[in-house]
């Protein structure tokens, strides 16, 4: 297995971004840190800097700031001499049913989680293919598997669309030095999932970053994550009657 040194993560300042960069700083590997907000992220650098003495790198990004996101990757690369990894993990949960005049809403969501991931993947990519080596890591959900009723009908279409995107890529680079995950988490503890309060499915956020990293680490074509009890319900989910999905929104 190669060693994927220097790790970029998107959406890191909090939730299951942060819960990876800990991971990794963990196991002594190098990151470029990006997000919005700054303030936290610099204040995880340095702890994770002091605790791990690991280079840790941090830029701000808005990831629907698509020309940002081409530049801040390449500043990381040339900080860091490589870019062997890259987790397109930056994301929104803000969706609303369809047609209760939040459109908006919606459109944000597609936008982040979709349209705002084809940018980084094609800014990673673009590095991978000049490299001609790196691990591509894409986060979508279970909710892709399914259309979801409520808020989830947005933000499930999107994840569909990542999964998608991340197979298509991979079908791309197939037999090359390039590799290409996509990640399908179940009920994580984060600020996304705070709002649907307490449930039996809902795992740690320590539970869910380490079963997400070690899931990275494999760098298998698909994973869920944390594998129970999402693997099984996974194949429940696929054939089971809308009746029995709903009972996820």
């Amino acid at each position: 297995m190669t060693l994927r040194k220097n790790i970029v993560i998107t959406g890191a300042s909090a939730g299951l971004g942060e819960g990876m960069a800990r991971q990794f700083a963990a196991k002594g590997r190098n990151l470029a840190l990006c997000a919005r907000r700054t303030e936290r992220l610099d204040e995880l650098a340095e702890e994770l800097r002091e605790a791990h003495s690991v280079e840790v790198f941090t830029s701000a990004l808005d990831v629907n700031d698509h020309d940002r996101v081409f530049t801040v990757f390449k500043e990381f690369r040339e900080k860091l001499g490589t870019l062997d990894r890259v987790v397109i993990n930056a994301g929104l949960g803000k969706g609303q049913p369809v047609g209760t005049g939040r459109f908006d809403a919606n459109k944000q969501t597609l936008e982040t989680n979709f349209v705002a991931a084809l940018a980084q993947a094609e800014a990673a990519m673009e590095i991978f293919r000049d490299q001609n080596a790196g691990h591509l890591v894409v986060v979508s959900s279970v909710s892709a598997l399914r259309g979801m009723p409520g808020n989830l009908t947005a933000y499930a279409a999107s994840k569909a669309g990542v999964s998608t995107l991340a197979e298509g890529i991979r079908a791309e680079v197939l037999g090359t030095p390039i590799k290409v995950t996509t990640l399908l988490p179940g009920y994580i503890e984060s600020e996304m999932t705070a709002r649907a309060g307490k449930t039996p499915l809902m795992s740690s956020a320590l539970k869910g970053a380490q079963a997400m990293v070690k899931a990275i680490e494999s760098e298998g074509a698909k994973a869920y994550v944390p594998t129970f009890p999402w693997l099984p319900l996974s194949l429940v989910m696929k054939y089971a009657p809308m009746g029995f999905v709903k009972r996820f929104g």
